[in-house]
This record gives C-alpha cells, sequence and structure tokens, in this order.
C-alpha cells in the first residue's frame, strides 16, 4: 500500500464524526465520490451516495459502509468547569477512562480534554472490583468554572470524539487508528468506486456511506429506500477472534486472513443465493476469505435487507481488534482483499445474475 493510500486513510480516520454529526466524514467521501460519481445524492438524515451508471438499463446494486463512530455528546457543564456526557453508540466503560477526547464547538473549535473519574484510592474494596458507572464520569477540560467552558464555546449537544492518531504498528500490516468502525467500509466503497467507474460495470452502481448506524442502523434505512436498489451490501467490520482469551466460540477470525462474510448476526440472515454467489467468486478468485457469525451485533445489512419489498443483502467485513474503543486495529491485507472482492462481486452482477438471484 503506497503512501496516497496510507493518507487516504488517515484522512477518512481523523475526521470527527459521532452519530447525527457526520459532516466531516460526509466532506471526505464527497471529495473521492465526486471525481467517479455521474451524481451525488443525499438523503434526508445526511446520508451520502455516489451514482455511477455502468449500464443504464442494468441491476441498481448497492454497496455502503457508514460514517458514524462511537462517541459522545455534551450533555451539561457542571459549575466548576466539568463537561457531563452522553454515550453515543455501544460503549464498555472500563475502555473509557483516562482517554483522550476532543469537543468540536459550534464553531468549529477543538476543545481538548480527558475522561476522569474519582480516583481508586478513595473507593471502596468493593466498588474498585466492578466497572466504573459510566454516569459517574466527566469530562476534564482544564476550565475552572462553567462559564469559561461556555467562553471557550462550549454547549450542550456538542460533539465528542476519541483523539487518536492513524499510525502503521512499528512497520509492520497492522494499522491503529479511532474509527475503524467504520471508515473502512466507507474506504471500501469509495475505492470500489473509483475502481469499476474506470474499467466499467453492467449495472448502476450506488457506492455511498450512510449515517447513525450505531445508534440503530437508522441511516441505513433512509439511503437503501432512497436508492432503490436490486441488490444491497453493508461494507463493514467484524469481531477478530486473534487476540489472547479470545476462543473459537466467540469468533473465528484472524487478522490478515482475508475479508469476513458474515453468515449469520443479530440483525439478519443473509440472503442465501447471494451468499453462496459472493463465496463462489472468492473461492474462484483465490481471494481469502473468512465465514463469521457475530450474535452481538449486526450492520446496516440488518435494514437493507427488509426495506421496500425486501432487497437480497449481505454484510461483508473488515475483522478488526478493540472494536467500539478509543483505539483499534485492522489489517492492510483484510482492506485490500475486501476491496478485490466487492469490486469482483459488483462487476459480475449483470441483469441475468441479478434476476437468477432474486427469483424463487
Amino acid at each position: 500500500m503506497d503512501i496516497q493510500e496510507e493518507l487516504f486513510l488517515k484522512e477518512l480516520t481523523d475526521a470527527r464524526g459521532v452519530p447525527g454529526n457526520e459532516d466531516e466524514v460526509r466532506a471526505v467521501f464527497k471529495k473521492y465520490a465526486e471525481p467517479h460519481a455521474d451524481k451525488l445524492m443525499y438523503d434526508g438524515l445526511g446520508g451520502i451516495v455516489a451514482r455511477h451508471n455502468g449500464d443504464k438499463e442494468g441491476p441498481r446494486v448497492l454497496i455502503m459502509g457508514h460514517m458514524d463512530e462511537v462517541g459522545f455528546m455534551v450533555t451539561q457543564i457542571t459549575e466548576k468547569g466539568f463537561i457531563k456526557f452522553q454515550t453515543l453508540g455501544g460503549w464498555w466503560g472500563q475502555v473509557m477512562l483516562a482517554q483522550q477526547v476532543q469537543i468540536k464547538t459550534a464553531k468549529g473549535k477543538l476543545i481538548h480534554g480527558v475522561i476522569g473519574c474519582k480516583p481508586p484510592h478513595v473507593l471502596s474494596a468493593d466498588t474498585r472490583k466492578k466497572p466504573y458507572d459510566v454516569a459517574e464520569m466527566f469530562i476534564d477540560i482544564g476550565a475552572v468554572s462553567e462559564q469559561e467552558a461556555q467562553e471557550w464555546g462550549i454547549r450542550p449537544g456538542d460533539m465528542v470524539t476519541p483523539y487518536t492518531e492513524y499510525r502503521r504498528l512499528n512497520e509492520s500490516k497492522y494499522l491503529l487508528a479511532k474509527a475503524w468502525d467504520n471508515r473502512i467500509g466507507t474506504a471500501v466503497s469509495l475505492k470500489v468506486l473509483e475502481t469499476l467507474a474506470t474499467e466499467g460495470h453492467p449495472n448502476i452502481l450506488f457506492a455511498g456511506s450512510n449515517v447513525q448506524e450505531e445508534v440503530g442502523l437508522r441511516g441505513s434505512r433512509t439511503s437503501t429506500h432512497l436508492t432503490n436498489p436490486d441488490i444491497a451490501f453493508a461494507l463493514d467490520t467484524g469481531t477478530a477472534g486473534d487476540t489472547p482469551g479470545m476462543t473459537p466460540k466467540e469468533s473465528n477470525s484472524e487478522l490478515g486472513k482475508g475479508p469476513q462474510i458474515l453468515i449469520f448476526d443479530a440483525s439478519m440472515i443473509p440472503h442465501k443465493k447471494l451468499r453462496d454467489f459472493v463465496i463462489e467468486i472468492a473461492d474462484e478468485l483465490g481471494i481469502p476469505y473468512q465465514l463469521e457469525v457475530i450474535t452481538g451485533g449486526g450492520t446496516d445489512a440488518g435494514t437493507q435487507h427488509i426495506t421496500r419489498d425486501g432487497i437480497p443483502s449481505l454484510a461483508i467485513t473488515v475483522a478488526t481488534r478493540y472494536l467500539h474503543s478509543h483505539t483499534s486495529v485492522i489489517h492492510e491485507d483484510d482492506y485490500l482483499n475486501t476491496v478485490k472482492l466487492v469490486t469482483e462481486v459488483v462487476r459480475r452482477l449483470d441483469a441475468e445474475t441479478v434476476a437468477k438471484l432474486t427469483a424463487y
């Protein structure tokens, strides 16, 4: 992967975008999609889709990541200038304490802070054994009063995001950043668009990224309704099972072993013929892949497949360590192989193939 590709991924992960506040990410998506799009489309919640007409009479194929990352929202400023907050998305309290964050004010000013709580020295022995209550946490921004925090521009409703710098881990193929969930799916969507807009494809391609996935797969419903596809794919992240303590029952996937094809998650059972079609292409081309089950979460395919009259849908994901935390890790090869697989799948979805997949 060359330096330009890394700068592309850095730009996507550095962008700040919690559910309902995805403007920065949408601007990055537009920057990279516009040169390859026949038309840019937006749903009413802020999802963005690039349409490219390979064949105006061909089937409609949707590939989508989501722009939002897990984060927080300012809810209150205390008398002494500390910030109380609401979690946005599924946070586990044990990964939050002592982590640095950025608050973005309405005027775009960035305020640096750290998530704090009472020190363990004053907690009872029993309390120290339990996860700290998220409701008791706060953000320390170095303000001395509510008035000072307000003078800095902070108001309830402001976006709060993790502060982490993109980096390649020690010259390996492991890439560390915030918000891989789900900027990597968004990156795949953009790269597939770029390739197929150049090389051609037998369908109408809608490549996009929607909003508010982390709070209930909301933007997927509106973006799917907007594009009215015949076939839909959710491009997302999935759990990795290759760290100490993980068992095959929890996840079979390893970083570097290829994209995950979800055969079940908590939001959907994938379309059988579409699932098998994707697996057959991966086998034919020798693209490594991993069949994965996620019982404790879902993807945007969960609302894609029940939009309008029902749409054959499938989730293709990139295995990720430390999901829903400030810092996550993916493998370069998984990203590149996901792009390769999705590109070839879309390339083969001509009218005859889609008719077979959707026939009963």
